[in-house]
């Protein structure tokens, strides 16, 4: 019987899960971009919403009609 222990053939285990890692997250930082700019050309998903805030007016009550029993 042959007992011999044979060296293994390099160090091929280390460099693998880094380079599985990086493959993942170069995945990951390509989906954010395409969403993002999918997301840029869509636009505001609904009305009046836009970067600039507005003026907030007074004037007009804001009354959700139905919705009694909520004043602060």
């Amino acid at each position: 019987m042959d007992h011999s222990v044979t060296p293994s053939a390099g160090r091929r285990s280390t460099p693998v899960p880094y380079a599985l890692l990086g493959g993942f997250l170069l995945l990951l930082v390509a989906l954010f971009a395409v969403s993002y700019g999918v997301g840029h050309l869509a636009g505001p998903v609904a009305p009046d919403m836009r970067g600039v805030p507005d003026q907030d007016d007074d004037s007009v009550p804001h009354d959700m009609g139905g919705m009694s029993g909520m004043d602060h």
